[in-house]
């Protein structure tokens, strides 16, 4: 196996190799293909990945005779497009969380009013928030940096509310009902439920933190600081996002109002002078 087949292949087999081939149906397949796009693998990477399972499949199916058919055939392949503008409407936000379970409800306004990612949420503990001085500590994320970053209100009430059936067992601020750290598979699967229950489309996990962004930059925020709060690590990430709030680049065309009002002041000082 060549080195790039092997760096792909070790995703597969970290997903895939306790099940047996019959098990990996298109829907096992199709979690695997989300899960990893919520962990920010490039969609071509992804789409990599499903090309080599479809292969070792139509092996399998072939002439090795252990499947009946390739599974990988009726996924539906991620679309090449690393610039994905996708962000959850108000309209939508109330929808998806009427339809929501309340753990999975508290995730979600979380991940909208603090734009961390999703293994940041689910990893989060409570040694890391401070309820007092409204903020929160992450020292493992993807950028390999540590930042405090403040709490707003809605943020700050989600945690007051998981503060109040605090479990003892672990430190973690989300659990699941047996007080255990809450699985990502099991996560993914609510919120994709969730969507379709809402009758939201093309909505991904990820796009929650696009949401966080979004909103910030529609309500005027300049970018250096959604850069500082959504912890991207450069300015340029940020750009897709501009043209929610045209109205910022208001001030740089009111210069040429001041501009010409000084030119036209000084004509009219010139020929007040030559007359």
């Amino acid at each position: 196996m060549s080195l790039p087949d092997q760096s792909l292949s070790k995703h597969l087999l970290d997903h895939f190799e306790h099940l047996a081939l019959t098990d990996i149906t298109p829907k096992v397949i199709s979690e695997y293909k989300f899960k990893r796009l919520e962990e920010e693998a490039a969609p071509k990477t992804v789409l990599n990945e499903l090309v080599l399972l479809g292969h070792v499949f139509t092996l399998a199916a072939g002439e090795w005779e252990l499947v009946n058919e390739n599974p990988v055939k009726r996924v539906r392949k991620p679309t090449i497009d690393n610039k994905i503008d996708r962000w959850l409407t108000c309209d939508e936000g109330t929808k998806l969380l009427n339809a929501s379970l309340r753990w999975l409800k508290e995730i979600i306004l979380f991940a909208v009013n603090t734009g961390l990612r999703q293994g940041e949420i689910l990893g989060l503990q409570w040694s890391h928030v401070d309820l007092f001085r409204k903020t929160l500590y992450i020292s493992e994320q993807k950028n390999k940096e540590k930042d405090t970053l403040p709490l707003n209100g809605a943020a700050l009430n989600v945690l007051k509310q998981r503060a109040r059936v605090r479990q003892l067992a672990n430190n973690y601020v989300f659990v699941n009902m047996d007080g255990n750290r809450i699985n990502t598979r099991n996560l993914l699967r609510a919120f994709y439920s969730s969507c379709h229950k809402a009758e939201i489309a093309d909505l991904r996990f990820h796009d929650l933190r696009h949401t966080f962004a979004t909103r910030l930059v529609q309500a005027g925020v300049d970018l250096y600081a959604v850069q500082k709060l959504g912890r991207w690590k450069n300015i340029t990430m940020l750009q897709r996002y501009a043209h929610h709030y045209p109205e910022s680049l208001r001030p740089g065309v009111e210069v040429l109002d001041k501009i010409i009002t000084h030119l036209s002041q000084s004509n009219k000082e010139g020929a007040n002078r030559d007359g």
